[in-house]
């Protein structure tokens, strides 16, 4: 069903379109990007598998049933630790940018996770010393906006076409984020910022499509969602963005950052939830969704 990819260019992403949208559903992957230039490995002091640590990797393949099944898929190339696409282009770290005084960073920026990365997992530090506030107007000018611009027209070509736009920002988390939990564990968590991005029924939709793909869920913690689904998630205007979470302990071999034993089975069941989310409505209801 694919109809094309807009090649990778100097924007650092790829939009995929299939031959025919089947319900204004647009599923991202703004963490997966695995493209690390030269430019950016000599300036790091650690090595390539510890820069990879940060990345929902693979994520980007894995949604590819999405697309096959009529969605939209937004995914980037450059890695997070280059640009993260899912902050706000002003969280500013002044310990990754030379950015002056007189901001007042956010907490997210101050942990050195901010639009421009300072450390990756583990805080382990990306380089010895912050960037010029040049380069970092560079990245977020010829990647940010470039992504966010995307993103927003495909937002607006879905609420004309459709009616609403239907986000689906899928990750993967450390299992650490989850392992102080009380079993048992989750296999994703959903975010919705507690409500305020998704309509609560369109949640409930995507939640039932996942237990009956055997995801055990979690809502809201320890991840209710960050930039994407705060800046557009607008369910009394019919947009509606909801973050997904999955434990790379179910499919990634996290020392050799490759995919392990689990990969084929976690690939299977999330095929088939996206392969239905891929068609979902807001105004559909709880009893259409479980009956397919």
């Amino acid at each position: 069903m694919i109809q094309g990819a807009m090649p990778a260019d100097e924007f650092g992403h790829d939009l995929q379109r299939p031959v025919e949208w089947a319900s204004g559903v647009i599923v991202c992957s703004p963490h997966s990007g695995r493209d690390y230039p030269d430019w950016f490995l000599s300036e790091s002091c650690i090595d390539i598998n510890s820069l990879r640590s940060s990345e929902d990797a693979f994520i980007d393949r894995l949604i590819q049933p999405a697309l096959a099944a009529g969605a939209v898929t937004l995914t980037a190339r450059l890695p997070r630790s280059i640009i993260d696409l899912n902050r706000a282009a002003s969280e500013l770290d002044p310990g990754a940018v030379e950015c002056g005084p007189g901001r007042n960073p956010s907490p997210r920026a101050l942990a050195g996770l901010g639009v421009i990365p300072r450390v990756v997992s583990g805080a382990r530090p990306i380089r010895f010393a912050p960037i010029p506030m040049a380069e970092a107007r560079r990245r977020i000018d010829s990647y940010w906006r470039p992504y966010h611009a995307a993103l927003r027209g495909l937002i607006d070509e879905a609420l004309a076409r459709f009616g609403w736009a239907i986000v689906i920002d899928m990750h993967s988390m450390p299992h650490d984020a989850i392992s102080h939990l009380v079993p048992p564990l989750p296999d994703a968590v959903i975010g919705d910022r507690h409500g305020v991005s998704c309509g609560p029924a369109l949640r409930e939709m995507i939640c039932t499509l996942m237990r009956q793909a055997g995801f055990r869920l979690r809502l809201n913690a320890p991840f209710s969602g960050a930039y994407i689904t705060n800046a557009y998630g607008r369910p009394a205007q019919n947009v509606h963005v909801l973050q997904i979470e999955i434990d790379r302990n179910l499919y990634l071999d996290p020392v050799r950052m490759q995919p392990s034993e689990g990969y084929d089975a976690l690939a299977e069941r999330l095929g088939r939830f996206l392969s239905r989310a891929a068609h979902l409505r807001p105004d559909a209801g709880r009893s259409e969704v479980a009956a397919e």
